[in-house]
């Protein structure tokens, strides 16, 4: 007989159904005198014994050449189902693997197929008795499992063409498909259906969405909506790339340069960044010692990946960046805040510093100029942090100094690596977004010991991998434009100064504010908490900054960033890389805004 299709009925397989079918198909004592038969049936106990659940699945080949097996389905036994042995103590025989026998991974190779093919069978009978009877038995359902009763079911159905698992033992060779059992076994109920599981990791459930995309985000949807919305929140200069750069990035297509660059950046721009620190900054690093990566952002998630280990603290003075806490919580460190004030122009007292580290201290991220104050650390105060830094063996530092060349006479920029013995415990970071006005092409940089460096090529190996090629090759031209990126970079910097200068101006006007006049960046961080706790009717009351943020976003249409997104409620962000009549559009509406408010605390 054939094998029949998927899904045919099959009556039950008897002796006198088969025949030909050697006796101990159906019977455990195998022929005397049958030695093949013999063979065979020594096999087929042991095999049996694994099937002795509530289904004993049986198969054999009875004639020389037959390529078809029988399933056979024939009895519901009154046992419970049996505890699979464990494969790595028993061989097909039931008996005690020996470790030293030259058969043994064979063996327990074998063991460990039959012990899959028995859970197989045991999920089947498991869902069985659950009620479902889908592919299996037609016409009259099994009773209980426990049951004492019969089967009634007339005829057995399983696919005909299934995948094959082979069974080996020293003399006999048996082959058993069974991988549609899983399939066979599933319930008709849909109440039993298995539910995805959308759990994230603690890890990400541990980090907050950024405020400041957020905020851009809701402005640009309103934007398109057609609402006249005056954008301020997003830390983008609104120059274009400088043509140079932009020629040079043009060039690189039309030249080829479109391929996968090296994992650590092109030699020649390392060696052009390499150049620059030397020339600008007086810090001294070989291409070796420098990663290209997406972006500065990338740099610093990729440091704080490499340095910090789970219970590590990462201090981080106030108000910080948005994404310094969270890349922290991604590293499973902990974030240290250290406040400043705004009568301190947001400036860390390194006795504050002192007072909060301790041996778990591992990273001190300084951000100057900064985000989101302007605030530029002058070389002395820096010189105070480093003796601190100094006592402390585990302590590094990451100096984000991405705005270094957006800086306002008379201050002036200190690389903290550039201070003594802070070398070699200093990752510099900086890149192309801000002052060349190169936030989508997408580069930054970071410089250091060639031992913490190497942790983050490593990292990019195996998360992004290198840089734009044409991206590189645009930011070579951009190092070529002169010291502190020449006249093209001067240009942007007077501009910003200006606007600088209209806002401190205006805001000072408006009562009850505290302004900080940033030094350098692109940011005004103003003290408003004055009007907080002021009720607008139709909007509510203004109880914090982000309150404030969404009556000026509803009330005079501009979109700002709350300051409690970088770690102060007591302020809100500006961001004035915007053109000047932009800005003073900005003012007139946040004045108007601000009238109906009365401050709430005396002045």
């Amino acid at each position: 007989p054939q094998p029949r299709s998927r899904n045919r009925s099959v009556p039950f397989p008897s002796s006198n159904f088969l025949p030909n079918a050697p006796p101990h198909l159906f019977s455990p004592s195998p022929p005397a005198g049958d030695r093949r038969d013999q063979t065979a049936a020594a096999n087929c106990p042991s095999f049996l014994n694994l099937f002795s659940s509530p289904f004993q699945l049986l198969c054999t080949p009875w004639k020389r050449g037959f390529k078809g097996f029988w399933y056979i389905l024939p009895t519901l036994t009154q046992l419970p189902p049996p505890t699979p042995p464990n494969p790595f103590q028993y061989s097909i025989s039931h008996q005690p693997l020996n470790p030293r026998d030259p058969t043994f991974l064979q063996k327990k190779k074998q063991s460990s197929k039959l012990y899959e093919t028995q859970r197989l069978s045991l999920t089947m009978a498991a869902s069985l008795q659950a009620g479902s009877t889908h592919g299996i038995v037609r016409n009259q359902p099994f009773p209980p499992l426990r049951s004492a009763s019969p089967c009634y079911g007339n005829s057995v159905s399983f696919p005909s063409q299934l995948p094959s698992l082979n069974l080996k033992s020293t003399e006999t060779s048996m082959s058993v498909r069974f991988s549609t059992i899983r399939a066979m076994a599933k319930s008709d109920n849909a109440a039993e259906a298995v539910e995805l599981d959308i759990s994230l990791s603690p890890r990400v459930n541990s980090v907050k969405p950024s405020k400041t995309v957020a905020i851009t985000d809701q402005a640009t949807a309103l934007a398109e909506a057609g609402v006249p919305v005056i954008r301020l929140a997003a830390g983008e200069p609104d120059f274009d790339t400088p043509a140079v750069i932009a020629e040079a990035g043009i060039n690189a297509i039309r030249e080829g340069y479109t391929r996968y660059s090296p994992n650590a950046g092109t030699q020649e721009l390392r060696a052009a960044i390499c150049k620059k620190l030397k020339e600008e900054n007086g810090l001294s690093y070989s291409p070796d010692q420098v990663v290209v990566s997406n972006g500065a952002k990338q740099c610093i998630i990729q440091a704080v990946l490499a340095v910090c280990s789970p219970g590590d603290e990462v201090v981080i003075p106030a108000p910080f960046w948005v994404s310094y806490p969270e890349m922290a919580r991604l590293a499973d460190a902990e974030p240290v805040i250290v406040p400043t004030s705004i009568s301190e122009n947001f400036l860390m007292d390194p006795k504050v510093l002192e007072s909060k580290l301790t041996e778990k201290s591992r990273l001190l991220i300084l951000c100057s100029p900064s985000n989101p104050t302007g605030s530029v650390y002058p070389r002395e105060l820096l010189e105070e942090i480093a003796k601190i830094v100094a006592k402390h063996p585990r302590l590094l530092v990451l100096s984000d100094e991405i705005y270094e060349h957006i800086i306002y006479e008379p201050s002036k920029h200190t690389s903290f690596a550039s201070l003594p013995g802070m070398w070699e415990r200093t990752l510099t970071v900086n890149g192309f977004s801000k002052a060349f006005a190169m936030t989508g092409w997408r580069l930054g940089y970071i410089a250091g010991p060639k031992h913490f460096v190497s942790a983050c090529n490593k990292i990019q190996s195996q998360s992004t991998s290198g840089a734009s090629s044409i991206s590189q090759k645009a930011a070579v031209a951009a190092l070529g434009l002169g010291y502190a990126g020449g006249e093209a970079v001067a240009a942007m910097v007077k501009a910003f100064r200006e606007r600088r200068d209209f806002l401190v101006k205006s805001f000072g006007e408006i009562e009850g504010v505290k302004i900080s006049e940033p030094q350098g960046a692109f940011y005004l961080f103003i003290d408003f908490s004055t009007y907080y706790g002021s009720v607008v009717e139709g909007f509510g009351e203004i109880a914090d900054s982000e309150s404030l943020c969404r009556y000026l976003l509803d009330k005079a249409q501009v979109a700002l960033v709350p300051g409690v997104a970088f770690g102060d409620d007591t302020c809100i962000r500006i961001s004035y890389a915007a053109s000047l009549p932009t800005l003073q559009a900005a003012v007139e509406r946040i004045k108007k805004a601000i009238v109906s408010l009365r401050p709430a605390v005396p002045v």
